[in-house]
């Protein structure tokens, strides 16, 4: 796992901790993880903590778009926690790409956020 991605699983529940930028590095790492929670306990709730993310580069960007359109329907809640407005933008920009209930929330909300991603619908 590189320095800036952290997963870590929690039954159908994945939490993603990204600083700095995505690489498509990354994403060989991250995919075949959610994958494999995903083929074990169907929908998952996925969290992603920002920290000082600066976003994608160019293929892990691609890399993005291919796993959001193959898992357009495997992501039950999707909580995103930033620092920044263009972060939240971050959760209108995803709606397109998933069937998941998605959601902003700032950093000093983590605890709400998580609360939120284990409600039922």
């Amino acid at each position: 796992m590189s320095d800036n991605l952290e997963v870590v699983h929690l039954k159908d529940l994945t939490i993603v901790r990204i600083t700095g930028k995505l690489t498509a590095a990354d994403y060989e790492t991250f995919v075949p993880e959610v994958e494999k929670q995903i083929q074990e306990f169907g929908k998952l709730r996925l969290l992603v903590e920002l920290h000082n993310f600066h976003g994608w580069t160019m293929g892990a960007l691609w890399d993005d778009i291919k796993f959001d359109s193959k898992h357009w329907s495997d992501i039950k809640r999707l909580a995103i926690v930033g620092e920044s407005k263009w972060e939240a933008g971050m959760a209108v920009f995803c709606k397109p790409f998933t069937s998941a209930n998605v959601k902003y929330f700032d950093h000093t909300k983590l605890e709400e956020a998580k609360k939120w991603l284990v409600e039922e619908e």
